[in-house]
């Protein structure tokens, strides 16, 4: 492992701390942080000391803001072949049926939904803000707008994923939505995750996973055919690369976000 993804784990408690390590990234997914979570949630489903997990990320700004804009992913010349190195990034794409709580400090946004939309639930301190940059910058909100819709009400999911970097969501909001379970002071969002994990971890393991399992089951059917309709909605609506570049170069250049209590 290179560190940009570091676990900890308590065997007294039966949690496990997995941390996203690139906050001078603001916790971007470039393609080896990408492949160590891969790793990372292969390993906890042989871990039997661990029971419940913890996802959060390092430092005070960022939870996560997607994909690393650095990385380069070479795609196939066919709008029926798209590779997306995001979706393999989460624990039910591993098959690891453990809980996973997130605690959210600072910034989530775009592909960190990969991660939140595969969380059980999500613990988020007073600094959190929420938000989806793709159609700002010329490209289809898709995956993300699908496991979000899992989550929040469809105009709340709708207007995250149109207003683009226009707006973002204070965590008082994603609370009252329902993206958000626990709303936790400044800095303890982390401390009140464990809790929880703790908490879980301390019942019965079949009787959580299997609950984890039926409650994954139970989205299943309106997730898989959103996901299906992705790539081909990303292939025909994304700008080509040369504008999306232009156009997140140009962020921030007299632009203002709206934060939405």
């Amino acid at each position: 492992m290179s560190g940009v993804v570091v676990v900890r784990t308590d065997p007294d408690s039966g949690v496990a701390v997995v941390t996203l390590n690139r906050p001078d990234r603001l916790n971007a997914i470039d393609l080896a942080m990408a492949g160590e979570l891969v790793s990372v949630w292969r390993a906890l489903r042989f871990d039997d000391s661990v029971r419940a997990v913890v996802l959060t990320g390092a430092g005070e700004r960022a939870f996560c803001t997607g994909i690393d804009r650095g990385a380069v992913v070479p795609q196939p010349n066919s709008p029926f072949a798209q590779d997306d190195p995001l979706l393999g990034v989460g624990p039910k794409a591993n098959d690891l049926w453990k809980p996973v709580v997130a605690a959210v400090r600072g910034m989530a946004c775009g592909g960190a939904f990969y991660l939140l939309g595969e969380a059980e639930f999500v613990v988020a301190d007073t600094t959190a803000t929420f938000f989806d940059p793709h159609t700002t910058y010329g490209m289809v909100s898709a995956y993300e707008s699908v496991l979000m819709a899992q989550r929040m009400p469809y105009g709340e999911v709708a207007r995250m994923a149109l207003m683009g970097t226009a707006e973002r969501i204070s965590a008082r909001r994603a609370y009252e939505t329902g993206l958000v379970s626990e709303l936790a002071p400044e800095g303890e969002a982390l401390e009140a995750a464990i809790a929880c994990a703790a908490v879980i971890a301390g019942y019965p393991t079949q009787a959580v996973q299997g609950t984890v399992r039926a409650l994954w089951a139970a989205s299943e059917a309106g997730r898989s055919r959103g996901v299906a309709q992705a790539p081909h909605l990303i292939a025909l609506g994304n700008a080509p690369g040369e504008r999306q570049a232009r156009l997140f170069a140009e962020r921030g250049r007299g632009r203002e976000y709206r934060l939405r209590e």
